[in-house]
């Protein structure tokens, strides 16, 4: 198995260092899958753009982290499952709408239930919607405007959930009750 150094702003390259200074404001620390990414400053900063994006969206971050959430379980992609499972409950998600994500079902909550159905139906359909995946969205509420922040939110997700798949990284202490396995397929 390949081993990717998981870099701290010190020993990243030059041009990664901003970017993980960035992500050491936002949350506290550099997640170790960034720590990951910035052997290539081509990816991290790639991440980061989409990333900021993705907060700034009309979408809450109750609903974000279900998106990110619901992607990491879709992907199989441990390491952000535990990552999105703290912080989904750090933003006020219900512990039983972030269990279900966890074992693959809909969220009771009828809006994140919207958001995670969608958010599958874009990865497992490979971004081919059927006009009736879009419909349920906007029936809950939702405008055609969002299901294209909520591919945003699902291109974010992919660059973490396939950097973690490929590389990784170990899971920070604080985030180690939240770890999950994927299903063996």
């Amino acid at each position: 198995m390949l081993n990717y150094p998981v870099h701290t702003i010190e020993s990243a390259p030059a041009q990664s260092r901003p970017v993980l200074q960035q992500l050491q404001q936002a949350f506290g620390l550099i997640p170790n899958v960034a720590g990951t990414m910035a052997a290539s400053p081509v990816l991290i900063d790639a991440f980061i753009g989409v990333f900021q994006r993705v907060h700034a969206s009309s979408l809450t971050e109750p609903q974000i982290q279900t998106v990110l959430l619901t992607n990491a379980v879709a992907n199989a992609s441990e390491w952000p499952v535990a990552f999105h499972t703290a912080l989904a409950l750090k933003e006020g998600v219900h512990r039983e709408d972030v269990e279900a994500i966890r074992q693959g079902v809909l969220p009771g909550d009828a809006e994140l239930a919207a958001l995670s159905a969608l958010a599958r139906a874009l990865i497992g359909k490979r971004g081919r919607l059927d006009e009736s995946d879009q419909r349920r969205f906007l029936e809950a509420g939702f405008d055609t405007a969002q299901i294209l922040e909520v591919i945003a939110v699902v291109a974010a997700s992919t660059i973490t959930n396939y950097t973690s798949s490929v590389t990784r990284p170990p899971l920070e202490t604080q985030f180690e009750a939240f770890v999950w396995h994927a299903p063996i397929a």
